[in-house]
């Protein structure tokens, strides 16, 4: 089998991340942040006069936030510390490593508008949607080690 080829190590990791429930769970909460992120987005955008990218960055923060706290009391409730020190060093972890995808999507999003005159909308929907991989990947195993379950 292929998986046997693999390091221990990058074996364990790859099937720390295949958990079908946890990964919906994760999903749903992508759904709700990608929803405060579009929300805050239209707000700026549309209420606010504020420019596209400093909108973005600015819906990013705040959805990055909920997210975190609804993925730290549920998706991932039984991984980690639970003690203050604990919750704020995986906040810290999840800004870092989200940023990752940040930049995966905020590239999309800024191409999509710029070069191909997609709404900003749908942009950041498929920025959101691209970036969602590489977000899962690391907040699982980066900002809640699943793998040393």
């Amino acid at each position: 089998m292929m998986s046997d080829l693999l390091p221990e190590p990058v074996r364990s990791r790859l099937e720390a991340l295949y958990a079908p429930i946890r990964f919906g769970m994760f999903a749903g909460v992508g759904f709700v942040g990608a929803t405060v992120d579009n929300g805050v987005l239209v707000a700026l955008v549309e209420l606010g006069d504020v420019p596209f990218l400093p909108a973005k960055v600015v819906a990013w923060v705040i959805a990055i936030g909920v997210i975190f706290g609804i993925n730290e009391a549920w998706t991932f409730s039984t991984y980690g510390a639970t003690s203050v020190r604990g919750v704020l060093a995986r906040l810290g972890r999840s800004y870092l490593v989200r940023f990752a995808g940040f930049l995966v999507t905020l590239a999309i999003f800024t191409a999509l508008i710029e070069f191909a005159g997609v709404w900003y909308l749908l942009a950041n929907v498929i920025g959101i949607g691209v970036g969602f991989v590489v977000n899962y990947t690391c907040e699982s195993l980066v900002t809640w080690k699943v793998h040393r379950d």
